[in-house]
C-alpha cells in the first residue's frame, strides 16, 4: 500500500493527472457492519441505550454529533474517546470495500493522478480501514466535516471530490472542486443534486469511465 502522507507534508502532485479526493464511509467503504458492532459494544460497556441500527442509517457527520443523541453533553468527550479506542477491535474486520473502489483508485493512478481520502472519521481509524482493505490511497486526512474538508482539498490541489453526503458536496464547493456524488449512503440522488453536486454517478463502478472522459476534456 502507498504511504499515507501527512497532510502538512503532502506528496508531490503529478503534473499530468488530477488530484481526486474521496470521502471514506459509504463512498469507499461500507462501514455499517463495523460501526454497528462498535455502537452495540459501547452500549454494553456503558449500559446506555443506543439504537445502533438507527445510527448506521445516518453516517457522515462527526462522531460527536451522533454521540449527542445518546449521552449528555458532559459525557460526550469521554464516550467519544472510548468509542475510538474500541473501534479497531470491532469495526475494521467487518467493514467491506464498496463495489468498484479498487478500480476507481487504480483509474486515478493510471491517469497520472493522486487519490486522497478526506474524511470526518478519526484519522488513525481511517488509516486502519484503508490498510486492511488494500485501498491504495496516496494521502489521508481525518477529522474534517463538510466545509472543513475544503481546506485539506485545497492544500492537496484536488480538482474533484467524490462523496455520498450533502456535507461532501459542501466540502467540494468550499474547495472550488468538482463535486462528484454517489448515492450509496444516506442521501439519495435528488438530495445530492439539490445540494449542488455537479455529477451524480450510480456508484463507484461508474467512476473509471467518467474519469476517462473528464481527463480527456482537460487535455
Amino acid at each position: 500500500m502507498a504511504a499515507l502522507t501527512d497532510p502538512q507534508n503532502p506528496a508531490p502532485t503529478s503534473a499530468s493527472g488530477p488530484v481526486v479526493g474521496f470521502d471514506l464511509d459509504m463512498t469507499l467503504i461500507d462501514s455499517r457492519p463495523g460501526i454497528r458492532a462498535t455502537w452495540v459494544a459501547l452500549a454494553e460497556r456503558t449500559g446506555a441505550y443506543i439504537d445502533a441500527d438507527l445510527v448506521v442509517t445516518r453516517l457522515g457527520p462527526p462522531l460527536t454529533e451522533e454521540m449527542a443523541n445518546w449521552f449528555p453533553a458532559e459525557r460526550i468527550p469521554a464516550m467519544t474517546a472510548l468509542y475510538r479506542e474500541m473501534y479497531p477491535t470491532y469495526a475494521i474486520e467487518p467493514t467491506l470495500p464498496m463495489p468498484g473502489v479498487h478500480e476507481t483508485i487504480a483509474a486515478v493512478h493510471a491517469a497520472g493522478g493522486r487519490a486522497i481520502v478526506v474524511t470526518a472519521k478519526y484519522e488513525p481509524n481511517a488509516k486502519l480501514h484503508l490498510s486492511h482493505l488494500g485501498i491504495d490511497a496516496d494521502a489521508v486526512v481525518g477529522d474534517l466535516w463538510a466545509e472543513g474538508k475544503g481546506e485539506a482539498l485545497r492544500e492537496h490541489g484536488a480538482s474533484v471530490y467524490v462523496g455520498d453526503h450533502i456535507g461532501d458536496v459542501r466540502g467540494a464547493r468550499t474547495a472550488g472542486a468538482l463535486s462528484v456524488a454517489v448515492p450509496t449512503g444516506p442521501c439519495d440522488a435528488d438530495t445530492l443534486r439539490t445540494a449542488g453536486a455537479d455529477v451524480i454517478l450510480p456508484d463507484l463502478t461508474a467512476f473509471p469511465a467518467w474519469l476517462e472522459g473528464y481527463v480527456a476534456e482537460r487535455a
